[in-house]
């Protein structure tokens, strides 16, 4: 339906501006050379238009605004239009309502996009997720968080005990010794830049085979 509605929308007919109409937008007229002769001048001086002669044909100097959006077509401007040959105006339809599978939708829900869609649906997810965790229910929202929160508990007590499990070994000894901080801040660059070009060229079978190895694909 947004493509019929791109369709409807982009095949407009011009329109002139006819004495005693509405304009439906702004109408300006660049400066320009017309075609007009000398005769005109005077006409142009009634609406207060600057002009001068140019190779026998008046000569626009400056951009003028003729008519604003809502004003009511004079004669004047109506004259001077058609004499420029400037249709300013389109018609064409307008969509008032969306009819689909009985029933009826504004217009507007056409401009709704699969990222629309993505982002109400993700923020919806993510209150759910803080409902849950605020009042200790999981859900399938919330359990990811929650599985983290507990890891970082259980880090925290294997930093104030002796116990201890093998991921929060390296933590222990970070705090052992904070200069190992800066030792692998300026080794991880060192060793990215003196990877061997085979690595660029790492077959993507690699990838797969440890996916399989793990009993899943990347996107089961």
């Amino acid at each position: 339906m947004s493509d019929i509605r791109t369709l409807l929308l982009e095949n407009k007919v011009r329109a002139p501006a006819r004495t005693g109409a509405i304009a439906p937008l702004d109408v300006k007229i660049p400066a320009q050379a017309t075609t007009l002769g000398p005769e005109k001048t005077s006409f142009f001086q009634a609406l207060s238009i600057p002009t001068k002669i140019t190779k026998g044909t008046i000569e626009i100097l400056n951009e003028v605004k003729l008519l604003k959006e809502g004003d009511k077509v004079g004669q004047s401007e109506s004259t001077l239009l058609n004499m420029l040959n400037v249709s300013p105006f389109t018609y064409g339809l307008a969509i008032e309502n969306v009819y689909d599978s009985g029933t009826i939708f504004s217009p507007a829900i056409l401009d709704i996009t699969d990222d629309d869609i993505i982002a109400k649906f993700m923020s919806g997810v993510r209150n759910i997720a803080t409902v849950s965790l605020a009042i200790g229910y999981p859900t399938a929202a919330s359990a990811p968080h929650s599985v983290v929160n507990g890891f970082k508990n259980l880090l925290a007590v294997a930093v104030e005990t002796d116990y201890t499990f093998p991921e929060a070994e390296q933590t222990k000894e970070y705090l052992k010794d904070p200069s190992k901080f800066a030792v692998a801040a300026v080794a991880a660059p060192t060793n990215a830049a003196a990877a061997p070009a085979e690595k660029k060229e790492e077959k993507k079978e690699e990838s797969d085979e440890s996916d399989d190895d793990m009993g899943f694909g990347l996107f089961d």
